[in-house]
């Protein structure tokens, strides 16, 4: 029977440290997104920790099936426990190609049914009065208070991912066709695209740089307790710096919840849902259509704007 790493290895006849250590890599690399990459390496360490714990140190259906009972008694979404099922099963396809599990323990293990999800879970949208309140609200005196400021401005005006953010360069600030704009950024899947700013969000930005004193290198920077311009910020730095302005107005989001405004607010104000999926970076319109919940329309139908009105064909 195959054994888990422990010193925990997939399989016995195997080095005990290589077999997991390769194939964790292996699994971990296949996604190229850094969050993906965190979440993947917590989920497949997680499942270790519980093995050795549970002293189930068989890579098998069977411990995977009650892996799956010992998250959904964490009280975990149904999301969260398919991600970490997902996971396990890119873990039994790696070891299986890599001569460490049979080929019928790992189909065993990939046919593990996930958790049914009830729906399609939306998130949350600001209105346009919430969201206006949550970029005004850090103070305009503190040199953290503008830094926030222009990093909400950011999150809200463009629709950038956190890490996008924390990435950001002084150089990718451009102006083409007379107006700024974010240009070249490399979001996931190593697309590239460049994303308008509102002017607002470069007036915000520009106080910020000018306060700090940032020509160069990152744009968004920590800030000493002293209140010095320190190095720059990690995307969990964003994240947590957006949940505490959440905090304050009383209303639970995420970063990601700010991509979700940008579109819903962009699509109230008639903006092209094309244009949207430009800017938000997603490969396919069916995400963006489901960032912002939009649905067929058979009452005022596209068909019914095209201007063309024909008798007797």
């Amino acid at each position: 029977m195959s054994s888990l790493p422990g010193p925990i290895t997939i399989a016995s006849d195997n080095p005990p440290v290589w077999g997991w250590v390769r194939v964790r890599a292996l699994v971990v690399d296949s996604v190229s997104s850094a969050h993906s990459r965190r979440a993947y390496t917590s989920a497949i360490d997680d499942f270790r920790r519980w093995s050795q714990r549970s002293e189930r140190r068989t890579f098998t259906r069977e411990a995977v099936q009650q892996y799956r009972v010992r998250l959904e008694s964490r009280g975990m979404s149904a999301s969260a426990v398919n991600v970490h099922l997902t996971v396990l099963r890119k873990l039994a396809r790696e070891a299986a190609a890599n001569g460490l599990l049979s080929h019928e323990s790992a189909g065993a293990i990939i046919d593990v049914k996930g958790r049914r999800q009830k729906g399609v879970r939306l998130g949350t949208w600001l209105t346009r009065e919430q969201a206006i309140a949550l970029i005004e609200s850090p103070s305009r005196e503190s040199i953290r208070g503008q830094r926030d400021r222009a990093l909400l401005a950011l999150l809200v005006g463009c629709g950038l991912r956190r890490d996008e953010l924390a990435k950001l360069t002084c150089d990718r600030v451009e102006q083409r066709e007379r107006r700024w704009v974010i240009a070249d950024i490399k979001g996931k899947g190593n697309r590239v695209r460049s994303v308008p700013m509102p002017p607002w969000a470069k007036s915000a930005l520009d106080r910020w740089t000018t306060a700090a004193g940032i020509r160069n290198g990152q744009l968004f920077r920590a800030i000493t307790q002293k209140g010095d311009v320190g190095n720059g910020l990690t995307a969990q730095a964003v994240y947590l710096i957006v949940r505490g302005y959440a905090d304050r107005l009383g209303i639970r989001f995420a970063p990601d919840d700010l991509r979700r405004t940008f579109a819903k607010l962009a699509h109230r104000g008639h903006a092209p849902l094309e244009q949207i999926q430009l800017s938000l970076g997603h490969e396919s319109i069916l995400t963006t259509e489901r960032y912002l919940n939009v649905r067929q329309d058979l009452a005022d139908a596209p068909c019914d704007h095209l201007g063309i009105e024909l008798e007797n064909l």
